[in-house]
């Protein structure tokens, strides 16, 4: 039994959900929202964390309701936003739903099915959606990558950034964190603000630089997307390659300026160019953890900083259609248009940074994917 019908349904309503929601309503398509809003960002996410982007990265593919639109009706100093309070951000985000109105029903989709032609979403009530077509923005929560040895430490002396989002317990305590990239440092210095007694960051690559960037590099390319149907996966191999490196030297090789203050020398201590190659852990005693450069440490609590691996297979409520969704790597095979192969089921956000391109899993990438996958169901 159908308890409601839609010309679109959006699963989510974290930042790509929410921008494609309101340009769909903005085409005069009849949208739906399901999700609890900007869960992953209110839930997984530190409190006291800042972000790298600036307001000119914002949600609206109109270009009208703008974080900068926000600032300045409320009369913010752009001098106080450098870097941004994640607070603020989510002030912006709830602010961008109201002047869409863009209300996500807080309910949460348990499966989707398309049995006859249109889809059916169960949600966790037992209620029934039907639509017509769906978006879908899974968060990267479902993606947690950690290496293979993480379960040798005890379940409760271990976690990944997206669960460990406060820190007053680990006050005085001995903490690895394994990564070398922002959300490791980041991490890092929330523990040093936290009183952690010594935190040791464990990565494979060189130490990175700590300098103001410019993200600006990314425009052109989004602005190519959006000119050229499909223009990323036209690119040559050594095309996209490049584009990667580059991204890969201003976002992840370079992390933030204003890190550094709070990384105190006392308290951290970096071990670049190194792998964790032993785990001891018994009792209630320390994890010991032996680095190939045989350094060893001693530590009372592990943070694993070691980002995501996208799997479309783990997105819980997609396991009843994902056999219909043809994929690559974890990926879903996209259009143009961010439709997958099975006609009328659209993925944006994470799972689709393949197929068009690592700035799609940053936020900067929310309007124009709303803008492209809007037109394509216009089309």
């Amino acid at each position: 039994m159908v308890d409601t019908r839609t010309d679109l349904l959006v699963v989510g309503a974290g930042p790509y959900a929410c921008s494609a929601a309101a340009y769909a309503r903005d085409r005069g398509i009849g949208t739906t929202v399901v999700g609890q809003p900007m869960s992953f960002w209110r839930d997984r996410m530190p409190q006291d964390m800042y972000l790298r982007s600036g307001t000119d990265w914002h949600l609206d593919a109109n270009g009208e309701h703008t974080f900068e639109a926000f600032v300045e009706e409320r009369g913010l100093d752009p001098a106080d936003l450098d870097p941004i309070p994640i607070s603020v951000f989510l002030d912006h985000a709830d602010w961008f739903a109201a002047q869409k109105g863009v209300a996500a029903d807080p309910r949460l989709v348990a499966s989707l099915t398309r049995p006859n032609g249109t889809f059916l979403a169960t949600l966790d009530d037992g209620a029934v959606i039907e639509a017509d077509r769906v978006v879908v923005a899974p968060g990267v929560g479902y993606f947690a990558q950690v290496p293979e040895w993480h379960a040798l430490v005890p379940e409760d002396r271990r976690s990944h950034t997206l669960d460990r989002v406060t820190f007053d317990d680990l006050a005085g305590a001995r903490v690895a964190v394994i990564g070398g990239r922002q959300s490791a440092y980041e991490w890092a210095a929330l523990l040093c603000d936290h009183g952690a007694a010594r935190v040791d960051v464990v990565h494979r690559h060189p130490t990175p630089a700590f300098e103001r960037v410019s993200w600006r590099f990314v425009d052109p390319y989004v602005e190519q997307t959006l000119a050229v149907r499909g223009w990323w996966r036209g690119l040559t191999d050594d095309r996209r390659a490049g584009i990667a490196r580059e991204f890969w030297e201003v976002g992840r090789l370079t992390l933030e300026h204003w890190l550094v203050p709070r990384l105190l020398p006392d308290v951290v201590h970096q071990h670049p160019e190194c792998a964790v190659v032993d785990v001891s852990a018994g009792g209630e005693g320390p994890v010991t953890l032996t680095l190939s450069d045989r350094d060893v440490l001693e530590v009372d609590h592990v943070v694993f900083a070691s980002g995501y691996r996208p799997d479309v297979a783990r997105v819980p409520y997609l396991a009843d259609v994902v056999d219909r969704v043809a994929a690559t790597d974890g990926f879903p095979d996209l259009s143009e248009g961010f439709e997958t192969s099975l006609p009328g089921l659209y993925v944006v956000g994470f799972l689709a940074t393949r197929d068009f391109g690592p700035f799609y899993g940053f936020t900067k990438g929310c309007p124009s994917a709303a803008q492209l996958v809007v037109e394509e169901m216009l089309r």
